[in-house]
């Protein structure tokens, strides 16, 4: 039975990181909108996810700077004192999110079932979201099942200013665009250096042009010039020098994207541009691209079963691989298969460069 028969007045979302799980969150907030168009929406996100849901229509974007420690909560607690929320979202189990949720006045606080929930998630809420599917976007859409949402099949729909289309086109002029995302936020998520730079090198022979993405990390940008050692054919390496919505200005002007399990892979669903995923670690029937999970490169069954002895379907929905190595299973070969698929299937290779 849904928690509410009728529209709330005011909803708060709770979802601090990553900017790919934000990614994913924003088709629930949107299928709220739909359905329920005067409800007020606050989200409570991380600082630099921010730069991303400021351009989410008829939302409040409220900071948390994890970074100020006790004077991150103090500050989000102030800016809320005062306010209480007909629902809280918490869609975030973890420690830093439930310490936050104390000071977030709300009549009904949703959080995860106990066998998602985590860092004893299910102390800070008063009501328990069932899942409803294995993808992240699916599990989050059940928070919109539980409050009555009816149309739950995710979309998004998300504006891209003009100032960031226009920096855009500087870079797109030249097509098809394959922009290589290199490095995730946790170095164990990347693929070789070298295979990036295989792969450049044979999408240059299909006539792409290929640049490089991501953020300013010092790791990320270590890698983006490891690869630019290795190959000629990266035409522009953008890592740390775009803005999160120049980003995704760039990556909706793109044919395609390849990158491990990290935030612009979850950006290109919001523009509807082609992924190719690499997964090692996650299931990528979990975290992979939306609508372009058929095309993963993934090795995270083979790396599971190695070390743990064991199936994805014998083992916890969020089992991680641990192999710090795992990504060097895929193969050029496997890369390049893929690649192919997605190019051919979508269309990808009728315009030249040239």
């Amino acid at each position: 039975m849904a928690l509410l028969g009728s529209a709330p007045a005011s909803l708060c979302v709770l979802r601090l990181s990553a900017i790919g799980d934000c990614c994913h969150a924003i088709a629930l907030v949107q299928a709220i909108q739909r359905q329920w168009p005067h409800t007020s929406i606050t989200w409570v996100t991380g600082k630099v996810e921010a730069q991303l849901l400021q351009l989410v229509p008829n939302i409040e974007v409220v900071v948390f700077d994890k970074n100020k420690g006790l004077g991150g909560y103090l500050r989000l607690w102030k800016t809320l004192a005062g306010r209480r929320f007909d629902v809280l979202l918490h869609m975030q189990a973890a420690l830093r999110a439930s310490i936050a949720s104390l000071g977030i006045k709300a009549i009904y606080k949703l959080g995860f079932d106990r066998e998602r929930a985590k860092d004893g998630q299910w102390l800070f809420t008063n009501r328990k979201v069932t899942a409803t599917g294995g993808h992240v976007v699916e599990g989050f859409m059940g928070f919109g099942q539980a409050l009555g949402i009816t149309e739950l099949k995710p979309s998004w729909t998300l504006p891209i200013p003009e100032t960031d289309r226009q920096w855009a086109t500087a870079y797109t002029h030249q097509q098809p665009l394959l922009l290589i995302c290199p490095g995730a936020s946790k170095a164990y998520k990347n693929w070789t250096a070298a295979g990036y730079a295989a792969l450049a090198d044979y999408a240059h022979s299909k006539g792409m042009v290929v640049m490089l993405i991501g953020s300013p990390a010092a790791a990320e940008q270590a890698l983006a010039e490891n690869i630019c050692q290795l190959t000629a054919n990266i035409r522009e390496n953008l890592v740390g020098s775009t803005t999160l919505s120049q980003l995704l200005a760039l990556i909706a002007a793109a044919q395609l994207v390849v990158a491990p399990d990290t935030g612009p892979t979850h950006m290109a669903t919001l523009v509807n541009t082609p992924v190719l995923g690499l997964y090692a670690h996650h299931n990528p029937n979990r975290t992979g691209p939306y609508f372009c999970r058929d095309y993963v490169v993934s090795v995270y069954e083979e790396a599971l079963l190695a070390e743990t002895g064991k199936t994805a379907n014998q083992l916890p929905w969020r089992t991680r691989v641990k192999d710090p190595t795992a990504m060097q299973r895929i193969s050029i070969e496997q890369v390049i298969a893929q690649f192919d698929r997605i190019t051919h299937d979508f269309n990808l290779l009728q315009e030249s460069s040239e």
